[in-house]
């Protein structure tokens, strides 16, 4: 279940670089359960029409959610939102 209050409007005029304002709306749709682990994302051009943004500040913010370990990206298959860590 989606908790869309969770999820802060994404704003590209705010303080922070683009890219990283998308990754980390991004990463707050992916705590709120509205991108479930597992999950296919839109292409990066696709997300950048979405978030009214360059397509390479998409690229960019995926590589900070690669590095956060939020998404995977497979070769010829897409980027999905990554199975958690189990808590140890």
């Amino acid at each position: 279940m989606t908790d869309r209050s969770q999820i802060p409007e994404f704003d590209p005029q705010g303080p922070q670089l683009v890219y990283v304002a998308v990754a980390d709306h991004i990463a707050a749709r992916v705590a709120a359960g509205e991108l479930a682990p597992g999950a296919r994302l839109p292409a990066e051009r696709d997300l950048a029409e979405e978030y009214g943004v360059a397509y390479l500040a998409v690229r960019r913010a995926a590589r900070v959610l690669r590095e956060r370990g939020l998404i995977l990206t497979v070769h010829g298959k897409g980027t999905f939102v990554a199975d958690p860590l189990p808590e140890e």
